[in-house]
């Protein structure tokens, strides 16, 4: 594409969401990716006729509308659909013992019984109806109806009289989440269960994870008819549908195409150099990269103020991924989803002391050879870089360090598959360095470690003109609803109000 108006460095879910909505809005729109696979760490990839996921594993809010998640209202507005696939149950491994434990109010509310009693289960139905009005504020305003210009302010008056029945609740919603289940939490197993979600989604502990994006993930989880999704054909299929919508639109993607420095004239960015010298250049830039990426694009000499603040944005930790090809042959109601912990008293933050186990071919042959399966294994952001800063790929050292660490995954899948070792017919193992590597991450990270306690995730803006930024390093923080919404408002403060308007309104939310 030549002299696009917009360029997208990265094809994250973020930037993928931003691309759609700007192609639709008429804008020539290209995007950028420095990797072989489009997605970010939604990629999919196959060997040997295994498919396998490389990053997110639990979907929701996609297939119903309306819908809160900001990714299924980008979908709507760019006429696409995904094939989903519906279930409610997860395996848990914890200290207390191996649990069925799913989404939806009944279902949990017999476990919570069988294992801390009729007191705790009377603790959680008052924590629920302490979280259920702080939901409903969360959601009051769609994502999809903030940017960084003065129309936000417009969104709020014109939603004044909804707001004002949540008026009560809107005080929780930019501290920590930790503040709310300590005011109303008292049960251990309660306390450490609430404890494993908030580091499941945000990376962090419940006294650094935003109450408003546990709140509204709680209103979806914990209702009667809830229920998860899984993407048929895997994360994949999520990312070819925003393609689809992106090239419908005019839109394009370029893989292989590793951006090395954002040109910047008279502070303004004003174009691209890539890795192999060819400059592209565009009336705004947009990150979907890491702020520490995105900082190493931009010349020394620029903005040192905001570079050296955001140069100093925490990381949380790293990953360490575990891909098997394996017999399925006398293996029935395999778990889609385990999830291990070894000890509560630890710390859920501590290193190799959760690991996410995912089987999508328990649900979705497709994504295996007939009677196989494949499992997705990872450690949630507890990985330390600093185990692996000075290892080389492919050395001795390195090849040990792997195995070692990686050893964390055989006992809790062990306890779902006993002879898993002799039905393996693919092992691939993955670390932080193999993170950064085919994620572009900055020391394999999570993302930023920003506390809620200390205020909400930086914005989209930056002090440069015309560069942009979207994902993980902004506001609305980290996974897949706010790496969503963080597109769709970049894609807002480009294209302004009326834009934006006819969305909301084509949308109806």
């Amino acid at each position: 594409m030549k002299n696009p108006d917009v360029i997208v460095i990265g094809s994250g879910i973020g930037g993928l969401c931003c691309a759609g909505l700007l192609a639709k809005a008429g804008k020539k729109v290209l995007i950028l990716e420095a990797h072989s696979k489009p997605g970010g760490a939604a990629h999919g990839f196959e060997k040997n006729g295994y498919k396998f996921e490389s990053g997110p594993s639990l979907w929701s809010g996609l297939g119903t509308w309306p819908t809160t998640n900001p990714l299924g209202q980008v979908l709507k507005a760019l006429n696409q659909k995904v094939d989903l696939i519906k279930y409610r149950d997860w395996n848990v491994q914890i200290p207390e013992g191996d649990y069925t434990i799913g989404v939806g109010d009944r279902r949990f509310l017999d476990q919570i019984y069988s294992i801390s009693g009729k007191k705790a289960l009377q603790e959680w139905d008052q924590f629920i109806q302490v979280i259920k009005p702080i939901g409903a504020a969360a959601n009051a305003i769609p994502l999809l109806a903030l940017n960084q210009n003065k129309d936000t302010v417009f969104q709020l008056f014109k939603r004044s009289k909804t707001l004002f029945t949540h008026l009560k609740s809107f005080k929780y919603l930019g501290g920590a989440f930790g503040n709310l289940v300590d005011d109303h939490l008292k049960d251990p197993f309660l306390i450490n269960w609430v404890e494993l979600l908030c580091f499941l989604i945000s990376g962090l502990s419940k006294n650094e994870t935003n109450a408003a994006a546990m709140a509204t993930l709680f209103d979806d989880w914990f209702k009667d008819d809830a229920y998860l999704e899984y993407p048929k054909g895997g994360s994949e299929s999520i990312v070819n549908a925003l393609l689809n919508g992106i090239y419908s639109f005019g839109g394009k993607l370029r893989l292989n195409s590793k951006v090395s420095q954002i040109i910047i004239k008279r502070n303004k960015a004003i174009g691209i150099e890539l890795q192999n010298g060819e400059k592209v250049y565009a009336d705004h830039i947009v990150s979907n990269a890491d702020i520490w990426s995105t900082l190493d694009l931009i010349p020394k000499e620029i903005s040192q103020k905001w570079r050296n603040e955001r140069s100093r944005t925490p990381k949380c930790k790293s990953f360490l991924h575990l891909h098997l090809g394996f017999n399925a042959e006398g293996l029935e109601n395999i778990p889609l989803h385990s999830i291990w912990v070894d000890d509560w008293a630890r710390g859920i933050t501590a290193e190799r002391n959760v690991v996410v186990l995912s089987i999508p071919s328990a649900l979705d042959q497709s994504m295996s050879p007939p009677n196989k399966h494949i499992l997705h294994g990872y450690t949630p952001a507890n990985e330390p870089w600093e185990k692996w800063e000075n290892l080389k790929i492919g050395t001795k050292e390195y090849e040990k360090t792997k195995e070692d660490r990686c050893s964390v995954f055989w006992k809790p899948i062990e306890r779902i598959i006993p002879d898993i070792h002799e039905r393996i017919e693919i092992k691939m193992l993955g670390t932080p360095l193999t993170h950064q590597r085919f994620l572009n991450t900055k020391n394999g990270s999570y993302g930023p470690a920003l506390s809620a306690a200390e205020g909400l995730f930086p914005g989209n803006k930056t002090p440069i003109k015309s560069l942009l930024m979207c994902g993980s390093s902004t506001f609305p923080g980290i996974g897949i609803p706010p790496v969503a919404a963080s597109g769709a408002m970049v894609a807002n403060t480009i294209l302004g109000s009326k834009f934006q308007r006819n969305l909301i309104e084509e949308l109806g939310i």
